[in-house]
């Protein structure tokens, strides 16, 4: 591997290496999205799935409105969950470290489904068949709700998607293993997986740079 190739990072190895640092790194800008995702949420929610959770940040809005929800929160680095319970000791939460590709999520279980900044290092075939599985977890009025790092033009969508095969050629990555890199889709793009995957609908309803959020409904 020459000097200049970019270094790839195992997603687990990546977040525990930067756990001291993660909550002031993306609080940088100030939690405007957090709140936003948690104002998104119905007042009515009972039961929440909450994937790629971390420590916690968009929880920390979420229980300011909904003190007695309960919620299922999935992270691949169990330093993160630890941190999360620590904040979080007296709310209903489970939960469970691992891959939530992997993790049977039921059906009609949850109200609202979200995700923070955590799809956008993923492959539209992977998204896809994770989507199929949360609109089949959902309730009948239930929603998806995806807050994450999404482009507009199609050229920086297909760089990245290219550099990203590219290196995971050139590093003998398996099919399959989760190493950090930022693959966005164009929002268009992410709309269309969200109704390939059986959603009713697909809306855009905040975008500030690049951060953007969509609320997809069953």
């Amino acid at each position: 591997m020459s000097e200049n190739t970019p270094k790839l990072e195992k997603m687990t190895d990546f977040f525990i290496a930067r756990l001291d640092s993660y909550e002031a790194h993306m609080l940088e800008n100030g939690n405007e999205d957090y709140r936003k995702i948690a104002e998104l949420i119905p007042i009515s929610t009972e039961k929440i799935l909450d994937l790629g959770c971390g420590t916690g940040l968009e929880l920390d809005e979420i229980f300011k409105r909904l003190p007695q929800v309960s919620v299922t929160g999935i992270d691949l680095t169990q330093a993160m969950l630890d941190r999360l319970q620590q904040k979080h000791a007296g709310k209903n939460l489970k939960l469970v470290c691992g891959s939530y590709f992997d993790i049977d999520h039921g059906e009609n279980t949850y109200d609202t489904v979200i995700s923070f900044e955590t799809m956008h290092h993923f492959s539209r075939e992977d998204k896809v068949g994770l989507y199929r599985k949360l609109h089949k977890s959902l309730k009948s009025n239930g929603a998806y709700i995806e807050a994450d790092y999404m482009v507009t033009e199609q050229a920086i969508e297909d760089k990245l998607h290219a550099e990203n095969a590219r290196l995971r050629c050139e590093l003998n990555i398996p099919q399959g293993a989760f190493y950090h890199f930022d693959i966005p889709f164009t929002v268009a793009h992410q709309i269309e997986m969200f109704k390939e995957a059986g959603f009713s609908s697909a809306e855009m309803v905040y975008r500030k740079a690049n951060e953007t959020i969509i609320v997809a409904r069953k």
